[in-house]
């Protein structure tokens, strides 16, 4: 019976790190793949770290992360063990009353910790950055040393500091060589969280930075808007950094042990060991408060100051426009419309935005941007002619095209009958797909599938027919359990893990010029054709540039070498002309309908329809 309970024992120590380490060994496997698909392995390649020794911006992303967290660590902790050290002297309401407090930011969601920090920056006038970035991580790290060190304090003699200087020492030495060293493994504590904090931290840095200056997290976001195989390079160097510092740390101890440098009792004795530790923290902190002025230092005689989506530019192309106008240009990217809008209404300035037709009429609506002066966009004639002079913006005043595309269904023609597409996009409930589907998580997105799929208009405010799409959602969602997925939808389609998915074109054209069983197509009952625009904020400050920026893109060398690295439509009339007959022939999903009666635009939708919306699609998602 022992033997057995021994063996069980194993079996669930073994099946526990199996769980928490198998993805950590899938990404380490991966980052070695020769293809870029992140869940199917073509052959060994060292293709991704090559990419990510060349990419600049993951070098000064991993800059500001590790700047960041030591500062923040370091005041951090002073702060903590401070207020620790105080809160242990004073009457029992106010110390509650404080530790109170100190528990509202350790308990908040970070959404409304980083909402609120973006908000402060905001009224105070404070241009977002590195700055505002530590300030923030300080502000957070903080509550969770005194949460560390405040035990530790307690659990003292309150005696200890009026005997030190009883026997003659100063108040500065009692602090330093009787309290601290007393609580000094609580300090350590909470210095590591405060590290561990600050460096994986996402949400807070997102809402609080600005001026192109990104930790780790951010890049590794933007990465994962488009399937990028760098990231688990990344990763795994990540995991190699921090598995050599905890092997030193492990087996430092033991070597001074073993040379007579540590006793059982009194630990390290050692002092060049945390010399050297110290040192080489002064030295990042040096290095990191250089940094507090770091998106203005190289500041070329221009700036420009773009706001785009997540991987959705060709990256030399910046290169190349910087080179050539001798320019900066300061890159930061959104996940959606609605963060961009958020960020907008916060008080955070850029000069061009790249948001989609919906977004654009309500900037225009709410005076956010200014007219686009033609006379300075010269390859105009560029344009196709198919996707000017829209509902979204007449005459194009405010808008230069930059992709347009539709939403419709990506399926394995080896698992979908053909004469099932008959069915439009009711193909999402038939049952003999049941538990084989990915539907796109988004609200407006999903709506439109239901509106059209019971023949309304997309763009309806009544409220019976909004009804009316919830209930397909819902009987979707119960009877054929599909998964609401993002852009990693694409590789699992690649990898045949799906035989449906609801997408947008350009994610098809990827898709299906990875994987030829896939295909892509619009039903009949119409579907939401989108368009991204160039716009120019009303409180752009070089007006000039911004133009010359628009003309730049649309170029045929750079319109051509852009659609090839995103993989959706061009505005460029002849690229688009060119890329149907070379390197997306034949993949319909590059050729957006075009002239469709049952197509439309998203439109602005009023705040009565939003909450409706929104409450509904919780109600979906809520399963």
């Amino acid at each position: 019976m022992r033997k057995q309970t021994g063996i069980l024992s194993k079996l669930y120590i073994a099946a526990c790190f199996a769980f928490f380490y198998l993805p950590i060994v899938v990404t380490v496997i991966f980052s070695f793949n020769s293809s870029k698909s992140l869940s199917r392995f073509s052959g060994f390649s060292m293709r991704w770290y090559a990419s990510l020794l060349g990419n600049g911006e993951i070098v000064k992303a991993v800059y500001v992360s590790v700047t960041i967290a030591i500062l923040a660590t370091v005041i951090s902790t002073v702060l903590g063990t401070m207020t620790a050290i105080g809160l242990s002297r004073q009457r029992k309401v106010l110390r509650d009353a404080i530790l109170g407090m100190n528990d509202i930011p350790i308990l908040n969601p970070d959404i409304v910790t980083a909402i609120s920090w973006m908000l402060l920056f905001s009224s105070m006038g404070l241009q977002k950055g590195y700055l505002t970035m530590l300030l923030a991580h300080i502000g957070f790290c903080t509550p969770f040393v005194i949460t560390s060190v405040y035990p530790k304090v307690r659990s003292l003699d309150p005696n200890l500091a009026n005997a030190a200087m009883d026997l003659g020492a100063t108040p500065a030495q009692a602090l330093f060589r009787v309290i601290i060293p007393m609580i000094r493994p609580g300090i350590f504590a909470g210095a590591l969280l405060a590290f561990t904090m600050s460096f994986d931290d996402f949400v807070i840095s997102y809402f609080v930075t600005g001026n192109g200056v990104k930790n780790i997290s951010i890049v590794v976001y933007n990465m994962t808007k488009r399937i990028n195989p760098t990231i688990n390079a990344l990763s795994t160097i990540v995991i190699a950094v921090i598995f050599a510092i905890l092997l030193v740390m492990s087996l430092l101890p033991k070597k001074a042990v073993s040379e007579g440098k540590v006793s059982s009792r009194s630990g390290v004795r050692g002092g060049k060991i945390r010399k050297w530790i110290a040192a080489c923290v002064v030295i990042v902190i040096v290095a990191g408060l250089s940094a507090l002025m770091y998106s203005g230092a190289n500041a070329q005689p221009a700036v420009l100051r773009v706001y785009n989506a997540g991987e959705y530019v060709e990256p030399a192309l910046l290169d190349q426009f910087q080179e050539e106008y001798n320019c900066t240009v300061i890159y930061e990217t959104f996940e959606s419309n609605e963060m961009m809008y958020t960020k907008l209404q916060a008080g955070d300035e850029y000069d061009i935005l790249v948001p989609s037709d919906y977004m654009i009429e309500r900037l225009i609506r709410e005076d956010y941007l200014q007219p686009v002066d033609w006379s300075l966009i010269e390859n105009k004639d560029a344009i196709n002619p198919d996707i000017m002079n829209l509902s979204y913006d007449p005459g194009n005043v405010y808008s230069v095209p930059y992709f347009w595309g539709s939403v419709g269904i990506l399926y394995d023609t080896t698992v979908v009958d053909e004469k099932d597409l008959e069915d439009g996009w009711n193909l999402l409930q038939n049952p003999k797909y049941a538990g084989n589907l990915y539907m796109y998580d988004s609200e407006r997105d999903s709506f439109m599938v239901a509106l059209k799929a019971l023949g309304y208009s997309m763009n309806t405010s009544d409220e019976k027919e909004i009804r009316e799409a919830y209930d397909w959602l819902i009987r979707q969602r119960d009877n054929m359990k599909p998964i609401y997925a993002g852009d990693d939808a694409m590789d699992n389609m690649i990898a045949g893990n799906k035989a449906i998915s609801v997408t947008y074109s350009g994610d098809a054209t990827y898709a299906i010029s990875e994987n030829e069983d896939l295909d892509y197509f619009q039903p009949e009952e119409g579907t939401n054709l989108w368009y991204d625009a160039m716009v120019i904020t009303k409180n752009c400050e070089n007006v000039e540039l911004a133009h010359a920026f628009m003309d730049f893109m649309l170029r045929e060398e750079s319109a051509e070498l852009n659609t090839l690295f995103i993989g959706y439509t061009t505005s460029v009339e002849s690229v688009y002309e060119k890329m149907q007959e070379e390197d997306f022939e034949g993949i319909e999903a590059y050729v957006p309908r075009v002239g469709h009666p049952n197509d439309e635009i998203f439109a602005y939708q009023d705040a009565q329809t939003k909450k409706l919306y929104a409450e509904l699609w919780t109600k979906v998602k809520a399963q």
